[in-house]
C-alpha cells in the first residue's frame, strides 16, 4: 500500500515539475555606439523577452552569437543570476565588442540602413530550485534602427 501511495505522489510531482519553456523573443531597444575604432567597437543594447512559463524562472548564464543580415557582429555573454517573474516581459542589459573587419568586409550597408534582420543564436541556462537546465534559442527579427 505504501509503494502504491508513494508512486502516486511521485507521478504527480513528475506532472507538476514541467520543462521550462524558451523565452520569446521581443525585440532590442536602446542601441547605441560606445566607442567606434578601426579593429573593434563596442555597442550597447537591450534585449526584450517573454518569459511564457506559468513559474518564475532563474537565469544563470547566457551566451549568444549576433548577427546582422546574416552577417556575425559579435558574441554576448552574461554570466550572472537573475530572477524572471511568470509569464512577464523582461530586460537584458547587453554590451558587445564587435570585431570590425567582419563590419568592414561583410556589413557596411547594413549600418547605413534603417531596418535589418537580426538573429540571436544561444543557449541560456535557467532553473528553479537551484535546479538548472540549458535552453537553446534562436530568434529573429527585422529591427528599425539608425547608429547614427
Amino acid at each position: 500500500m505504501r509503494f502504491i501511495i508513494f508512486s502516486c505522489v511521485l507521478v504527480i510531482l513528475l506532472a507538476a515539475c514541467n520543462k521550462p519553456q524558451s523565452f520569446e523573443y521581443r525585440g532590442l531597444q536602446n542601441l547605441k555606439v560606445d566607442s567606434i575604432g578601426l579593429v573593434s567597437s563596442k555597442i550597447s543594447l537591450e534585449l526584450v523577452y517573454f518569459n511564457p512559463n506559468n513559474f518564475g524562472v532563474d537565469l544563470r548564464n547566457v551566451n549568444c552569437d549576433i548577427y546582422v543580415n546574416h552577417n556575425y557582429l559579435g558574441r554576448y555573454v552574461l554570466d550572472t543570476l537573475m530572477h524572471i517573474a511568470r509569464r512577464s516581459e523582461f530586460i537584458i542589459p547587453s554590451s558587445v565588442n564587435i570585431d570590425m573587419k567582419n563590419v568592414f568586409r561583410n556589413a557596411l550597408g547594413t549600418f547605413l540602413s534603417k531596418e535589418a534582420l537580426v538573429e540571436i543564436k544561444g543557449s541560456t541556462r535557467v532553473g528553479k530550485s537551484g535546479i538548472f537546465i540549458t535552453v537553446p534559442f534562436n530568434y529573429a527579427a527585422m529591427e528599425k534602427f539608425s547608429m547614427f
